[in-house]
């Protein structure tokens, strides 16, 4: 018998034995809107969780509740059917499996293993953002950020939350918050805050805190996601960006390492069009990254205390707010372009819709390719190393020079062994421009620039 690829697909999303009563569709897509009016807004799918039995999304507006109406709780089930649950008309991207009570929290909701569910009232009026285990009572209670900067606690019980830390006066922001993810590992809560608006700020973070003493900013760039896993080495990832690329950090055995990325798009670099860009784990121990518009593997264990398994996967212009697995296929949540306010005035009802498929269709969207640099503008001193800079998985490679007079660079290589390898020294004359172009197949995991004379600089790689 011949079965077709489609065929094949919904099979595996099904499984096989008792469970596998009906055939998920290979590829499928799912809508949700908000009203027409008189109000409009914006109709992101803010966060999924699979969950007792079905697939769980929030939907959500562009700020509070007053601004946006009909945005709820949905509950999908095998045939890919939305059901609305509850009206919240909030700003909601959450979720977190609390392993003590079974009880999924996703938006302002706590769902049990049945599919029950209980609105946490207290949270009605906060927008939610991540949902992180406590630090000191994880058994009974969580932590919940907010996009304004609280940090709450809920009790998993009675679902009664209050504030723990309002991070706008502990660390004395000056511009507009939008904390965005979270997460609680080697003994630490760790937000991201992606407050971003214009080039030279240094107003959104990376923040930390052990529960104990005072919080602690890691960076003042706009950064968006926390993750990890509880075992494996418990390497906590963050993602974010600065004027030059994406940065990913890491933390392994309780210290910080830094890394840069390529951007495939610089169409996502103001705060407001982030949403939310997200480190998931979609395959069992395997992760991907979202950032700036690509794709990318990601190995959740450190090796020999460095970071290896990192790796383009594609490039996309898509709004992808979560994306998680469900019945075999990777449901990929989007945000497509609603009213807000009207500010465009050629879009009408909100809406947005979830993309099913599989995790390896991801290797179609678009080739990767990307830029950054390791230094923009910056003033360096001889001897200053760079951060390491992604090579492996693009395909033609070129780095530019831009100085404020003559000098000298050394590029270095590390091929996956840990070492770092010279490379190539680099001339740039007193005119203040030179370029390198990577012969064809060349390639090494990790690239970084040692400068060997003081000077203004500018280090930006291409890769196409």
């Amino acid at each position: 018998m011949h079965l077709s690829r489609r065929t094949l697909l919904s099979l595996l999303a099904c499984g096989t034995g008792s469970a596998a009563q009906t055939l998920l569709p290979a590829r499928a897509n799912l809508g949700f809107r908000a009203d027409t009016g008189p109000v409009r807004t914006e109709c992101g799918v803010g966060a999924l969780m699979p969950w007792a039995e079905a697939l769980w999304a929030v939907t959500y507006n562009s700020h509070k509740k007053a601004t946006g109406s009909d945005l709820a709780l949905y509950r999908i089930d095998d045939q890919l059917k939305g059901e609305k649950i509850h009206v919240h008309n909030g700003t909601h991207a959450n979720r977190l499996i609390h392993h003590e009570s079974n009880q999924c929290f996703i938006g302002p909701y706590a769902i049990g293993m049945r599919g029950n569910w209980r609105f946490i009232e207290d949270l009605e009026d906060h927008r939610l953002t991540a949902t992180m285990r406590h630090l000191t009572d994880p058994a009974n209670r969580v932590y919940q950020m907010t996009m304004e900067g609280l940090l709450m606690e809920t009790d998993v019980a009675t679902l009664k939350s209050r504030v723990v830390a309002d991070l706008i006066q502990v660390m004395k922001l000056t511009k507009r918050p939008h904390f965005k993810g979270g997460f609680t590992g080697q003994g630490r809560v760790v937000v991201a805050n992606n407050g971003f608006y214009a080039y030279g700020e240094d107003g959104a973070g990376l923040f930390e805190w052990d529960g104990k003493g005072e919080w602690r900013r890691l960076s003042g760039k706009p950064h968006m996601d926390v993750a990890g896993r509880l075992n494996l080495g418990e390497v906590v990832f963050a993602t974010g960006w600065d004027e030059a690329s994406v940065l990913l950090w890491a933390l392994v055995e309780g210290k910080w390492q830094r890394y840069r990325l390529p951007k495939a798009s610089h169409a996502f670099e103001h705060a407001w069009q982030t949403e939310w860009m997200r480190i998931r784990e979609v395959e069992t121990e395997h992760f991907l990254i979202d950032i700036q518009g690509s794709f990318f593997e990601l190995q959740p264990i450190a090796f020999e205390g460095r970071i290896w398994g990192v790796k383009p996967i594609c490039q996309h212009l898509r709004i992808i707010p979560d994306y998680t697995g469900f019945r075999g296929l990777l449901a990929v949540a989007g945000n497509e372009t609603t009213a807000n306010g009207d500010a465009n005035p050629v879009v009408g009802q909100p809406q947005s819709g979830i993309w099913f498929g599989k995790t390896d269709d991801l290797w179609s969207w678009g080739k990767p390719q990307g830029w950054g640099g390791v230094w923009r503008k910056q003033a360096v001193k001889r001897d200053t190393v760079s951060d390491p800079y992604l090579m492996t998985g693009y395909d033609r490679k070129v780095v530019h020079f831009s100085t404020d007079k003559a000098a000298e660079f050394l590029l270095e290589a590390d091929i996956g062994t840990g070492e770092w390898k010279p490379y190539a020294r680099v001339n740039v004359p007193a005119s203040g421009y030179a370029f390198h172009v990577f012969p064809e197949g060349y390639s090494a995991h990790w690239i970084r620039v040692a400068a060997l004379t003081d000077c203004a600089a500018t280090v930006e790689f291409m890769y196409t």
